[in-house]
């Protein structure tokens, strides 16, 4: 087999700034600390759109938000025909190509591209009512209408110890059914495995184990700054979003923090099983393998809570690369400055499988040499609300283009 195999990890939620590897001694997180060591962490990634299902579009398709069409969150909007998706870019050039775990794309069990989806939609039965195929393990293993009998909701920040055996977690089934989907494949061809975990997204309820974990480690506390303290002269929008939420105490803050964290460490833990894998099937040296988040969560900081604001904590991501065992076109153990952004995934993968990049893609390939000056923040639908990225000694400053 002349082209390697590629497994593409994909969270939900996960901030960039939060891995050990990045300095952050309150977050546990081995496996991707030498992951990174194993290949690059860019650490100037972003989502341009940090919303689940437009970061999503942009990660499959290789494309801005103006070009997929979904700034917000269109839940009803069907991919693309024109685009190419990723999936179909390594089909068309003989890859088999699986995916396991959130797609979050419309109709539910659209592939888009994927030869199998072994699906976990989070219980989403507003769109016909599909049954995806979590829940279907659910139902045959006796514990049929349980996914969310924990009764932690999917946008709060409310935690509890996770309420079945531990093989019964989300993470440890996609984690499961990835093993098993290598386990499957036809060895006579290079195979694209898409692995993606709800988690960290809420609800926040990690074993028991990991949760005590991190009740006994300690975190972090939210970082406020002295503009976000002054309620009456914060933006309309920024008071909208805050008033989702009750503000929670300090207590329940450190809670959700912790359960947080623990959901994070429960995924670096389960992906070794994924890489160990790869190594008994004689592909781990072969494996293209890369690390990636949708998008990131203010988990608090500056009194703001999950996603959809353009801040670091919402729109950074962490993304790391590890090349196979004899490409020299990826330097390992290094950390790359560079402003990256989800739509560059697919022609950076295209490209290092020597695949030819779709015309549709917009984004672009990291292993190459050319550097942006900036990214443009596509999340608004009003062109003056935009802001623009630039670099002032590795830190952010958003500003207004226009008449905002």
């Amino acid at each position: 087999m002349s082209q390697p195999n590629v497994l593409l990890i994909c969270v939900d939620h996960w901030p960039g700034q939060l891995l050990g590897v990045r300095g952050n001694e309150n977050i546990l997180t081995p496996t991707l600390n030498q992951l990174a060591a194993n290949g690059v962490l860019y650490t100037e990634a972003y989502t341009t759109t940090p919303t689940c299902i437009p970061a999503r579009r942009a990660l499959m398709t290789g494309t801005k938000a103006q070009t997929h069409g979904d700034r917000s969150f269109n839940e009803h909007l069907e991919m693309d025909p024109n685009l190419t998706t990723m999936p179909e870019a390594f089909r068309q050039a003989g890859y088999q190509a699986f995916a396991v775990g959130k797609l979050h794309v419309y109709p539910q069990r659209s592939r888009i591209g994927f030869d199998e989806v072994i699906l976990n939609e989070e219980g989403r039965h507003q769109f016909g009512g599909v049954v995806d195929d979590y829940e279907r393990f659910l139902r045959e293993e006796g514990y049929s209408g349980q996914e969310f009998t924990h009764a932690m909701g999917s946008n709060e920040y409310c935690v509890r110890p996770w309420h079945l055996p531990e093989r019964y977690h989300s993470t440890n089934w996609t984690t499961r059914e990835m093993c098993y989907t290598i386990q499957r494949r036809d060895p006579t061809r290079p195979a694209f495995w898409y692995c993606s975990y709800q988690a960290p997204h809420p609800p926040i309820v990690p074993p028991a184990e990991y949760l005590e974990m991190y009740r006994h480690l300690g975190v972090d506390e939210p970082y406020i700054g002295d503009w976000a303290k002054d309620y009456d002269n914060l933006p309309y929008a920024l008071k909208c979003h805050r008033s989702r939420w009750v503000s929670p105490t300090a207590a329940e803050i450190r809670e959700a923090r912790a359960g947080f964290y623990a959901q994070c460490t429960y995924i670096d833990h389960q992906m070794r099983l994924l890489i160990g894998t790869l190594r008994e099937e004689g592909l781990l040296d072969d494996t293209i393998i890369m690390f990636i988040s949708d998008h990131g969560d203010m988990l608090g900081n500056h009194n703001l809570w999950a996603k959809s604001q353009m801040y670091e904590n919402s729109a950074k991501i962490p993304m790391i690369l590890v090349p196979t065992i004899n490409d020299s076109r990826v330097t390992t153990q290094q950390q790359d400055a560079r402003f990256a952004a989800l739509r560059d995934v697919m022609p950076t993968l295209l490209d290092l499988c020597n695949i030819p990049i779709p015309e549709s893609v917009e984004g672009e390939s990291l292993i190459k040499d050319d550097r942006r000056e900036y990214l443009c923040c596509e999340h608004y639908e009003d062109e003056r609300s935009v802001r623009m990225i630039r670099v002032d000694e590795f830190k952010l400053i958003w500003f207004p283009v226009g008449n905002a």
